[in-house]
């Protein structure tokens, strides 16, 4: 009779769930011993990259991934990248082990004592089996509810001695829709005000891209002859930036953004919340007589809007549903934006002129990772993404995903057979949240480059606190940070870049290199705007 463990890596198998990331803990050995060889375990040094790792692969495969973590404390080492997993709602599957069974009364050493609760509200379903039997079927449940709109992660605490129990008859295999078609009525409502709008303007976010949506997006731009604005801090690219049709990425606070869409009739958010917003400033939602339509897969989003009409769809099919009914408009088409200035390149660069080197020198079909939050405005304005899938960053705001998502996408495009050369452009701040990742990309021999701009300071939180008016807050100073040899530590190349042509150089041949390559970039330490 085949085991519980047998039967969930057969489940594994069919589902090609067959790459495992995480970091082993005693809890967890029964499930990983005799490991199969034909599934890979991808190790992190620590759980937050782990997940960070899986995040960025599931995402840059378009198919859910598995992490294996460490009961109650590696659950909780995860947590933060969980949670920007749930903000960037990718399909993961996290397992954690619990104690045996026979002790859990006594909560023992390294019990998860409330573990469906533990990675809550930030999963789309937690449990823990009631029998070693259900396993199976309980992962084949969560599955199903990770791939289904809108997608997230789930969890699943499995005690340790339920591996070696004797299995149920496996689950039958079944196949779960993964797209939704817009309701007609309200499809025809939407395609109505639009044609009679005087001025539209159109707003995509992530989910766009997730859908696989660019075709749509520049058709129905292009039929509406509308500008096309990014949703405020998207984690995702949802329009070609070179597009004539594309504006920018609209600010993500309520007063200035509305000012940003005013003399627009109808507002068409397709793919992203409305709004995400941060810092708060106050003002209207929408200019004077604008009207807001709302077309996302994610009924909590529709929910929690604060203003506009909503159609639940796939945003892929929403968008070619409603360039089918919109005739086509006599509108003269907006005009180009202008390409940015060229910046002054000065000793140590600025952030306009390091991505405006950056830019230059990007490899064709180049997918860049990002989390450097005092730079992403410059990052946003000098680099414009051409190609769906190519632009991966956290939506939830925390760090510590960047690092470990480009080892993950990396790995994707590696797995996939694309090749893509991937590019992480990670603070030097962002970098050692998670930088243990640099050890996981250095053993699996990914040609990552990893651009690293160096202020020395949370920039970032400066810009806060002049915004708020707060001074003197402590701790945001960063002197003596050497990452030059933490990256050699970790076993990759490294090289400190000062100009725009050692950038290129050392970009050409860290993407050709047989392993990971940091590049410090010494900046200018002038905190951002925030808005």
């Amino acid at each position: 009779m085949a085991t519980v463990r047998e039967t969930t890596y057969d489940l594994l198998r069919s589902l090609g769930m067959t790459t495992v990331f995480g970091n082993p803990g005693s809890t967890e050995e029964p499930f990983l011993q005799d490991f199969p060889a034909d599934f890979h375990y991808v190790l992190a040094l620590q759980e937050a990259s782990a997940v960070g790792i899986a995040d960025g692969y599931a995402q840059a495969t378009g198919r859910p991934a598995h992490v294996n973590l460490h009961t109650a404390p590696g659950a909780g080492n995860g947590m933060g990248n969980l949670v920007t997993a749930w903000h960037n709602k990718t399909p993961l599957i996290v397992t954690a082990g619990q104690q045996t069974r026979e002790m859990l009364l006594l909560e023992p050493r390294l019990t998860n004592r409330r573990a469906a609760e533990l990675a809550q509200p930030y999963v789309k379903w937690a449990y823990e089996p009631v029998r070693a039997q259900d396993i199976p079927g309980a992962l084949l449940r969560a599955y199903a509810t990770a791939v289904q709109p809108p997608t997230g992660p789930v969890f699943l605490s499995l005690p340790l001695d339920d591996w070696a129990q004797p299995a149920d008859p496996p689950p039958p295999p079944r196949s779960v829709a993964t797209r939704y078609a817009p309701d007609p009525e309200q499809l025809r409502r939407f395609a109505d005000v639009l044609a009679a709008s005087r001025a539209p303007a159109l707003v995509f976010g992530a989910a766009v891209d997730r859908a696989g949506g660019w075709p749509g997006a520049v058709t129905l731009a292009e039929r509406l002859a509308a500008p096309v604005w990014s949703a405020p801090a998207p984690e995702r690219t949802g329009f070609p930036e070179d597009h004539p049709h594309f504006r920018g990425v609209l600010p993500y606070a309520i007063g200035p953004l509305a000012d940003a869409l005013r003399g627009h009739d109808t507002v068409l958010v397709v793919g992203a919340p409305v709004f995400r917003y941060y810092p708060y400033v106050p003002g209207d939602y929408l200019p004077d007589g604008a009207r807001l339509l709302h077309v996302t897969d994610d009924p909590d989003e529709a929910a929690r809007a604060p203003v506009g009409d909503t159609l639940l769809t796939d945003p892929a099919l929403g968008l070619a549903a409603l360039a089918d009914l919109l005739p086509a408009t006599d509108r003269t088409p907006p005009d180009a934006r202008p390409d940015p200035a060229p910046p002054e390149v000065t000793t140590p660069l600025s952030p306009e002129a390091l991505f405006a080197a950056l830019a230059r020198h990007w490899p064709a079909d180049g997918v860049l990772v990002t989390e450097t939050p005092s730079n992403l405005p410059a990052l946003r304005r000098q680099l414009r993404i051409t190609r769906p899938a190519s632009y991966f960053t956290m939506a939830s705001g925390g760090l510590g995903y960047g690092l470990p998502a480009a080892v993950g996408v990396a790995l994707a495009e590696r797995d996939t057979g694309r090749g893509r050369p991937v590019v992480a452009v990670i603070g030097d701040g962002s970098f050692h949240y998670s930088v243990q990742a640099l050890w996981t990309a250095a053993r699996l021999r990914l040609p990552l480059v990893i651009v690293v701009p160096v202020n020395q300071q949370y920039a970032i939180l400066k810009a806060f606190a002049e915004l708020k008016e707060t001074p003197g807050v402590p701790g945001l100073d960063l002197p003596g940070l050497d990452i030059t040899s933490v990256a050699h530590g970790y076993g990759c190349a490294t090289e400190v870049v000062e100009t725009p042509d050692q950038l290129g150089a050392a970009l050409t041949a860290g993407l050709r290199a047989d392993g990971p390559t940091v590049l410090p970039v010494p900046i200018t330490t002038d905190p951002p705007r925030i808005l």
